[in-house]
């Protein structure tokens, strides 16, 4: 591991990227302790002190913001607008022509839909800010906190708008650092960014463990839940890395006096196709029901029954209704980011076939039998990790907001960036090699 430390640094190409990116990611931690105008700081703390567990109505904000969210910072929305941005692109890329048209232009059309999806990003923050900015003033965002309403002391209009647009600002700026991280620096920029909000909650969430323990101080729960940690990263490596490699030859050509052709590649299939997204999927939905009845009247039966049922995330309901649903939009994303139809043709017309299956619409047939047995197991890989370390925490009697799904997204962010360092010290080492 010191080598490999050394040779990324003996390369000035490589420390140049490596020193930009965690410029920006200090930058980007900065802004998250920054408190917008209009706040009261010190209640804001009092409530964040006083709060038992950042989960419920904005849980999954608040982990993807880093805690920034509670804190009601400048960076208090992070990146997940431009997450739901990208994903309502993607979604909307199968049933507008128009956006199917483009992404098939090449890098022109997928300029043009990261521009549309900037636009969303900033309409969304937009929004998800104002939200934000009503539920701080209403008491709502800490409600067993005795000076939840006295959070935002003024209420006129120029306070909220000013609120509201530097939130957006925010918003922004983060998805202007993830773009340049991506351009300059090393890895995907915006997963990185996620992986370095979910990663600075975890040494607190660690030692809650420890101070919620009644053994022996509570180190025999902090070593436990580490050792458990440390299963699950083992799991998600192996599943992550697991992939079904379906064979394409393709047939040798003669093309005047050259030959083209006769080599043999493959598909690589993963078993978790769908990567985390449908976690996040499943998280959006079952938070528009409590959404919902935080804002209708609180004694209305459906609402106490939403409450009751839907909110705490160790009710079998909620536990029931996330598993079913992860695994729903694990087959729903696969199915649209997938098309078996589109690949055969592409195999088709470049000369290639799957040994024993014919080419053309029995190879999408096949594909499409493959991808279903692996989504399968797949789902429900996604549902149990981002289930057990819940139900885990709540039959223990903690509030720990340790989720499978931290774990998820920060092992497969930290798989992908090491691949691509990999990568580049592999290239240079090849073009000294030329040299």
């Amino acid at each position: 591991m010191l080598s490999a430390f050394a040779r990324v640094f003996k390369s000035p190409d490589l420390r140049k990227k490596l020193l930009f990116t965690l410029g920006l990611i200090i930058i980007y931690r900065l802004g998250s302790h920054v408190p917008i105008p209009g706040v009261n700081y010190q209640n804001v703390q009092t409530c964040v002190d006083a709060a038992s567990d950042s989960g419920g109505l904005l849980g999954l904000v608040n982990l993807f913001s880093g805690g920034a969210l509670l804190q009601i910072t400048v960076f208090a929305l992070g990146i997940l607008p431009y997450i739901t941005a990208s994903i309502i692109l993607q979604l909307l890329t199968v049933v507008i022509p128009r956006l199917d048209a483009l992404k098939k232009e090449g890098a022109s059309g997928q300029a043009k839909i990261t521009q549309y999806t900037r636009y969303l990003t900033v309409a969304l923050a937009v929004l998800q800010g104002t939200g934000l900015v009503a539920t701080a003033r209403s008491g709502s965002l800490f409600p067993n906190c005795s000076v939840a309403s006295e959070i935002v002391p003024n209420d006129s209009i120029l306070t909220t708008a000013v609120m509201v647009l530097t939130v957006t600002a925010g918003t922004a700026c983060v998805m202007w650092m993830g773009e340049l991280i991506t351009d300059r620096g090393i890895g995907n920029g915006m997963s990185m960014l996620i992986f370095i909000s979910i990663a600075s909650t975890l040494p607190g969430a660690l030692w809650a463990v420890k101070q919620e323990g009644k053994i022996a101080g509570g180190w025999l729960a902090f070593f436990s839940v580490i050792l458990i940690g440390f299963v699950m990263v083992a799991l998600v490596v192996f599943v992550e890395q697991a992939q079904r490699r379906v064979p394409v030859q393709y047939a040798k050509r003669v093309i005047g006096r050259k030959s083209y052709g006769g080599t043999a590649t493959y598909i690589p299939l993963k078993i978790n196709q769908a990567g985390v997204v449908p976690v996040i999927f499943a998280s959006s939905i079952l938070y528009v029901p409590a959404l919902i009845a935080q804002f209708a009247d609180p004694t209305a039966p459906w609402a106490v029954w939403i409450t009751q049922n839907l909110v705490k995330g160790d009710h079998p309901y909620y536990v029931a209704a996330y598993f079913l649903l992860t695994v729903f939009f694990a087959f729903f994303y696969v199915a649209i980011t997938f098309n078996p139809d589109e690949v055969a043709d592409n195999i088709k017309q470049a000369g290639g076939f799957i040994p024993g299956i014919r080419a053309g619409r029995p190879t999408a047939d096949y594909l499409r039998y493959v991808l279903n047995r692996l989504t399968w197991p797949g789902s429900l890989y996604l549902g149990l990790i981002a289930l057990v370390p819940t139900v885990a925490f709540a039959s223990y009697g903690s509030s720990n907001q340790l989720t499978g799904t931290s774990i998820l997204i920060i092992v497969s962010v930290g798989l992908e960036t090491v691949k691509q360092i990999n990568s580049q010290i592999e290239q240079q080492s090849y073009e000294g090699f030329l040299r």
